[in-house]
């Protein structure tokens, strides 16, 4: 018989914390959810007040059996699943299955898995928080409510097997908008007229840009408005008219949220929002430090808020006084935006002594290059500011006016050790001086250059600025962004193209449906509101059945009358230019499991199909066959030659460029790179499987 029973997610976080405590204390994992709504059937009673139908998971019953029996044995059970809202409600399912009391207090919380934070969050058990749960359980009842009515509706008037959800439908929505804004941007002509300009004394050149005529901007839309300006400036004398001298501070960014952290990782990392996720809960629940132990390197990477602890910001300013010297630190706090939960603190790493270049050996590649960029966000964010000298020039010639604008950076301050990236990757601000002027002084001009532009288009959301939008909104939380993105990803719904995210035939269709039959569901400010009213039921403010009953009644007048109305959808498969060698139609372009391929649309009478071969315009460089584009089976690209495995040997991971010789010893040498990686994880899977297997052993 033990004295404690912790119970934990997963089997990692259990490791991890089973090496904080006494022998008398026994660490389980739940696996995530025990307990959930059914996957056959809706699972709320709607007649009897909208009480959900919680099944066990199948496929848990021994874990279940093995939970209760050492629930049972224990002296006092406690539930330390995840820090939110979805780990409250795994503990208050817990709790109903194991029968403990629902005001035991049996509840606690790590918000980060540290031999401190471990033993001081255990002598601080709570009661499971049913304000937070009854706010879950409002998300997953809504959520369901609207899936299980508007998917059948889809299935009946466009084709079986669609579906629609409250936040994933108004994502598709954002990205189907900003697609049609772009096919229908009208682009608009403007011009810009530079003066490349020396200074006499110094030698020193330097561009100045059109800015208006007596002091007054003006902006250039015609190539007459251009022609005329040069024509009135063309013989004129360009005198310095003002010289403004300041100074500039860049201040650094806050520590990562979950949003930020996902959208840095994907610009600067190239991580999609999944992997990013996967990474961080690894950091999260523990990696093994060498002698230091199994120790969680950041802390809870679900989070809102911006906040940090007084021992975190004394450690920073500890780490960075004693590096960089005293200059360099500014004590700053950071205020949480009004509608973030800051149930949590930022995520930063636990130990600032734990340096990413230190237990580099320790982490894998991706654990690596995110705890580096989460550890390097969090002491710049307790930096001072990166310092400019600024200059503003006002050149004037016959009465028209040109600019010359130029910076010096003279105090690094957080720039020494991390800049944020925006979403055109321009990472540093680049110095541009321009020379000593003084005012009345006649600079010579070299040459006046003229350029013609055109406006553009907004871009294509990417995962990280689709982020930054449903954050921006109030749509979602945290935990949704991730699952959100890649449940219209895997229904095909939205696409990638180069990192950006497009609306595919289906998805265009699908969501001009949903926009138009449930406008009062299917849009932004309703999806904002609800995530409020969640909020209102965390915090005790709302009764979550009442969100429901008020939501219910009319969105099912709204089903109802769709079903009435909406005349069935006919979805045209896109034709390709292949014909059936077997019958001679043209096959129709169709998507599977593994993405698109050829069928005939002679189906059942002729099953003819076969594999949509993607090639690249560049032949190939050993031969001079088309190279096709081939997937692995982690959808990794490569590219090969047509002729492979007959005349020509050529295969790389990356694209051939016009006249580059190919170096099959850098493929060898990458290719034994990957077996040497995928023989590792093996290896580390074996001593997972042993390690399992030597714990049920002593659970028996």
């Amino acid at each position: 018989m033990s004295d404690k029973l912790i119970i934990v997610e997963s089997p990692a976080k259990a490791n991890t914390i089973k090496k904080f405590l006494g022998s008398g204390t026994k660490v389980m994992a739940s696996m995530g959810h025990i307990r959930d709504l059914p996957k056959s059937k809706m699972g709320i009673k709607i007649e009897e007040d909208f009480e959900p139908e919680y099944i066990n998971i199948r496929g848990k019953g021994d874990l279940i059996k093995n939970l209760k029996k050492e629930a049972k044995n224990a002296k006092q059970v406690y539930l330390a699943t995840d820090p939110d809202r979805e780990g409250e409600a795994i503990a208050w399912h817990l709790a109903h299955i194991l029968e403990i009391p629902q005001d035991s207090v049996c509840r606690v919380t790590f918000n980060e898995i540290t031999k401190e934070t471990v033993k001081e969050s255990m002598k601080k058990p709570r009661k499971i928080d049913r304000n937070l749960t009854d706010a879950q359980q409002a998300r997953r009842v809504l959520d369901r409510i609207v899936g299980y009515k508007i998917s059948p509706v889809l299935w009946k008037k466009v084709k079986r097997g669609l579906s629609a959800g409250r936040v994933q439908s108004v994502a598709v929505k954002l990205i189907a908008d900003r697609e049609e804004e772009i096919q229908n941007f009208i682009p608009e002509e403007y011009w810009n007229i530079y003066a490349n300009l020396l200074e006499p004394n110094s030698k020193k050149k330097f561009i100045a840009t059109f800015y208006g005529k007596d002091g007054k901007k003006q902006e250039l839309h015609t190539k007459e408005e251009v022609d005329e300006i040069l024509k009135n400036i063309e013989k004129g004398a360009y005198i310095v008219k003002e010289v403004k001298k300041g100074e500039k501070k860049k201040n650094p960014a806050p520590p990562f949220t979950t949003s930020t952290m996902q959208q840095e990782a994907s610009r600067k990392l190239g991580f999609t929002l999944k992997k990013t996720m996967s990474v961080a809960q690894g950091l999260y629940e523990g990696v093994a430090v060498g002698q230091r132990g199994t120790v969680g390197l950041i802390t809870y990477m679900r989070t809102d808020s911006t906040r940090i602890s007084d021992e975190a910001k004394a450690a920073a300013k500890v780490y960075i006084t004693s590096n960089y010297g005293q200059s360099y630190y500014e004590n700053r706090i950071y205020k949480t935006k009004q509608n973030a939960q800051d149930a949590h603190e930022a995520i930063r790493p636990t130990y600032i002594d734990l340096n990413p270049e230190q237990i580099k050996e320790y982490l894998t590649p991706e654990q690596y290059k995110l705890y580096r960029l989460i550890y390097h966000r969090f002491i710049a964010s307790q930096m001072a500011a990166a310092i400019y000298d600024t200059v503003t020039a006002n050149i004037e010639v016959n009465h028209y006016n040109f600019r010359a604008n130029g910076q010096i950076l003279k105090f690094k301050g957080f720039m020494t050790l991390y800049v944020e990236t925006t979403e055109n990757e321009k990472e540093e601000e680049d110095d541009t001086s321009i020379p000593e002027l003084t005012v009345g002084q006649e600079v010579k001009k070299e040459k006046l250059e003229a350029k013609q532009s055109f406006t553009q288009p907004p871009p294509r959301y990417t995962e990280a600025s689709l982020v930054k939008a449903l954050e921006e909104k109030g749509i979602g939380r945290p935990s949704t962004y991730s699952p959100t993105i890649t449940t219209i990803l895997e229904r095909r719904y939205i696409q990638k193209e180069q990192k950006q995210l497009v609306p595919t035939d289906l998805g265009k269709i699908v969501n001009g449906l949903l926009v138009e039959n449930f406008t009062d569901v299917i849009n932004v400010e309703f999806t904002a509101k609800i995530e409020e009213e969640f909020d209102q039921i965390a915090e005790g403010k709302e009764e979550w059945k009442q969100i429901i009953r008020n939501f219910y009644g009319p969105f099912q007048k709204e089903v109802e009358k769709v079903e009435k109305e909406l005349e069935h959808v006919e979805l045209v498969e896109e034709v390709s230019d292949v014909p059936c060698e077997k019958c001679g139609r043209m096959m129709v372009i169709k998507y599977g499991r593994y993405g698109k391929f050829l069928a005939c649309p002679g189906y059942p009478e002729c099953k003819n199909a076969k594999p949509i071969i993607e090639t690249i315009d560049v032949p190939c460089p050993v031969c001079g066959g088309v190279v096709q584009i081939k997937k692995t089976r982690r959808g990794k690209k490569f590219y090969v030659c047509e002729n492979n495995g007959k005349t020509c040997e050529y295969i790389s991971w990356n694209p051939p460029k016009v006249g580059e010789k190919w170096e099959p010893e850098k493929e060898t040498k990458s290719k034994k790179a990957t077996k040497a990686g995928t023989k590792k994880k093996k290896t580390a899977k074996r001593k997972t499987t042993g390690t399992k297997k030597a714990n049920k052993k002593t659970q028996k």
